[in-house]
């Protein structure tokens, strides 16, 4: 796929002091291939089959007693604040021996073409469109000050041990808080690029791994997007060169699977301000409003809308369903009846 090797014995170096603390609590003969072995390129997190507009299944891991929210993630493939927002009330630094959490791995699909790459900001993953079905992948994106773009992109170009060229900008501000940063840093443990990327058409951005762990699945860049190396270290074999790459920001997604209505809604941030709250009901109004103009014969619940809404946890809620209708409503008498009569749950939004 042409990738660009520097050096095996500086990936090796890099590959190794970037293993999370859990693989290295867990078993420390599996840091490095056996000599001859080949590399693992298989996918870490599931191929999920695409039902409708949803995809994956809810899933629960147990916690041990030194285990955090970070350490599950990086080992699960998963990003910190999609854990938070799934497990109310759990101390995320200390979920404590025996904790039982849930992994938020189901999904409605982006408003997007399903091919090739999907960032959506606003929930920090990614969507690879395979050919058998989905792949969802934690990012970290950019900051407020530093937002990602908004493009319809592709890749140009696959990277194995990248060197880092920092910006100007980027170094200005090192140089005002007292920090030198140099014009180029090369591949290995204090590289900010990880072990591998993907180089985008949209100028000046990347898809790469990192040398932190802290981070991933959060809004913490410059503005380019951070898997965990053991992602990107497989993924750059799959999006090749010519990938399209679709960057949204859909924090409301709405679908149908097998004539039932799923809302998934998420808070930007670990914390749910009233400023977050009111704007994340109007957008879901306009969704809702939106979604039964395309789909007419759509009966949603106001008040499972409300509960999502309230939770913006991000996991996807079935708010509604499709009316089957039959020719002999339209009779005289059927409608007499369904004017006098009140269903039960008449909480339509």
């Amino acid at each position: 796929m042409g990738l660009k090797t520097y050096s095996a014995l500086v990936l090796l170096a890099s590959t190794l002091a970037l293993q999370p603390v859990w693989a290295a609590k867990q078993d420390s003969s599996s840091e490095k291939p056996a000599s001859g072995q080949e590399t693992d390129r298989s996918p870490r997190v599931p191929t999920f089959e695409i039902k409708g507009d949803l995809a994956g299944r809810l899933d629960v891991f147990t916690t041990r007693y030194e285990d955090t929210f970070a350490e599950v993630g990086s080992q699960l493939a998963m990003g910190y604040l999609e854990l938070v927002k799934a497990n109310p009330g759990v101390d995320p630094w200390l979920p404590g021996e025996g904790t039982t959490i849930t992994l938020p791995r189901q999904y409605v699909m982006p408003e997007a073409r399903r091919e090739g790459i999907v960032i959506n900001l606003a929930e920090y993953r990614l969507y690879y469109f395979a050919e058998d079905g989905v792949q969802v992948y934690p990012v970290g994106v950019g900051t407020s000050e530093n937002p990602s773009p908004l493009a319809d992109a592709k890749v140009t170009m696959p990277l194995e041990s990248p060197a880092w060229y920092p910006p100007a900008s980027i170094r200005a501000e090192y140089e005002a808080s007292g920090d030198f940063l140099p014009r180029m840093i090369p591949p290995g443990p204090d590289n900010p690029l990880g072990s591998h990327a993907l180089l985008l058409s949209e100028k000046g951005y990347l898809i790469h791994g990192t040398n932190k762990l802290f981070g991933v699945g959060m809004p913490v860049s410059h503005g380019c997007f951070r898997m965990y190396n053991e992602d990107i270290s497989r993924f750059v074999y799959q999006a090749g060169k010519g990938t399209s790459v679709q960057i949204v920001n859909d924090p409301v997604k709405m679908g149908m699977s097998g004539g039932e209505v799923w809302l998934e809604v998420h808070r930007p941030h670990e914390e749910y301000s009233q400023k977050d709250r009111d704007r994340l009901w109007q957008e879901v109004t306009r969704e809702v409003e939106a979604f039964r103009l395309k789909h007419p014969g759509v009966e949603v619940q106001r008040k499972a809308i409300e509960l999502a809404v309230d939770q913006a946890d991000g996991i996807p809620a079935m708010v509604g369903e499709q009316i089957s209708r039959v020719a002999s409503d339209k009779s005289p008498t059927n409608k007499q009846l369904s004017s006098q009569e009140e269903p039960e749950q008449k909480l339509y939004f």
